[in-house]
C-alpha cells in the first residue's frame, strides 16, 4: 500500500491544535526564520516523512525539508531524520502535530518489522486488522506494509469477512457464503470457531478461512484437513513471542490487531533554533 495522504485530515489535524491560532508562537516576530533538525532516540523503522512533510508545508508554503534517512529505513538510536528551515511560527506551531504523526507511524512500522522478522522464513505472511486509530487508517495501513507485514482489507467494503454473528443470522456457514456470493464478487472470507465448523466452510468454497482461537495443535489438524484447498488465517492470542510457533503450523496468515493498536510511540525531538 502506498502513502495515501488527504490534505483535509492534515488541516483537521492542525485545527484540533491550533483553534483559534497559536498564542504562544505569537510572540515570535512574524517574519522570523529558523531552522530544525528531527532526531529519534531509539532505534526504530522510518516512516510518515509524508505526512510530516504536509503538515509544515501547509503553515508554509515555502518550509525546506531536507531528508537524511530514506523511508521505511533502519534506523538507530541518536540519529539525525532530517533538517528544517523555514517561518519560525510555522515551525513552533507545526512541531507536535508532525511529531505525532512520525513517531506513530514509525512505531506502527517498527512493530510490524519486529512481527515480520518472527515469521521469516516459515512462508506465512502477517496481517493487519481494522483496529485502527480512527482517521488515521491508510496512515497506519501504509506503516503497517513500510515495515514488512500486510493489510487485510482496508474496509467494510472491500472484503466479505463473515464472522459468528453473520453466520447465525444468515442461518449456517454455508447459507452465508451462498448469499455473499450472490451479492458480490470480491473475495469472500469466513470465521470458523471449531474443524466441524472448518470442514463446511471448507465445501462451501469461500476464498479465505479464518481459524479463530485455535490452538497450535488444533491448526495442525486444521491445516492437514484442508490439504491446500483454501487460504488459512490463524487469529486471536497471537503475539510476538510466540507467532514463530503458530506460524510453523502451515497456515497461510496470522492476523494480528496489535500492529495497529498496541503501539508506543517513538520517541522523537525536534531542535528548533530562530536564526532571523
Amino acid at each position: 500500500m502506498t502513502a495515501q495522504l488527504n490534505r483535509q485530515d492534515i488541516k483537521a489535524f492542525l485545527k484540533e491544535d491550533i483553534g483559534s491560532g497559536d498564542v504562544t508562537a505569537a510572540i515570535i516576530p512574524e517574519a522570523a526564520q529558523a531552522t530544525a533538525e528531527v532526531l529519534t532516540r531509539e532505534d526504530m523503522i522510518m516512516c510518515g516523512q509524508a505526512w510530516f512533510n504536509a503538515v509544515l508545508q501547509e503553515l508554509d508554503a515555502e518550509v525546506t525539508i531536507n531528508w537524511l534517512v530514506c523511508e521505511g529505513a533502519v534506523v538507530k538510536k541518536d540519529t539525525k531524520l532530517c533538517s528544517v528551515s523555514g517561518s519560525a511560527r510555522a515551525l513552533l506551531t507545526g512541531e507536535r502535530t508532525a511529531l505525532n504523526l512520525l513517531q506513530l507511524l514509525s512505531a506502527t512500522a517498527t512493530l510490524a518489522k519486529d512481527y515480520a522478522d518472527a515469521v521469516a522464513g516459515t512462508g506465512c505472511k502477517v496481517l493487519d486488522t481494522r483496529k485502527t486509530i480512527p482517521g488515521l487508517r491508510n496512515a497506519q495501513k501504509y506503516a503497517v506494509v513500510c515495515g514488512g507485514c500486510y493489510n487485510h482489507r482496508i474496509g467494510l467494503y472491500d472484503g466479505v469477512l463473515i464472522k459468528e454473528n453473520h453466520i447465525i443470522a444468515a442461518g449456517s456457514i454455508t447459507q452465508a457464503i451462498k448469499a455473499a456470493r450472490k451479492l458480490t464478487t470480491i473475495s469472500v472470507e469466513v470465521e470458523v470457531e471449531t474443524l466441524a465448523e472448518l470442514k463446511e466452510a471448507i465445501e462451501a468454497r469461500p476464498d479465505r478461512i479464518m481459524l479463530d482461537n485455535f490452538s497450535i495443535e488444533e491448526l495442525r489438524a486444521a491445516v492437514a484437513l484442508n490439504a491446500g484447498v483454501i487460504d488459512l488465517e490463524a487469529s486471536g492470542n497471537i503475539s510476538l513471542q510466540n507467532i514463530r510457533a503458530y506460524a510453523e503450523t502451515g497456515v497461510d496468515y496470522i492476523s494480528i490487531g496489535a500492529l495497529t493498536k498496541n503501539i508506543k510511540a517513538i520517541d522523537l525531538s525536534m531542535r528548533i533554533n530562530v536564526t532571523s
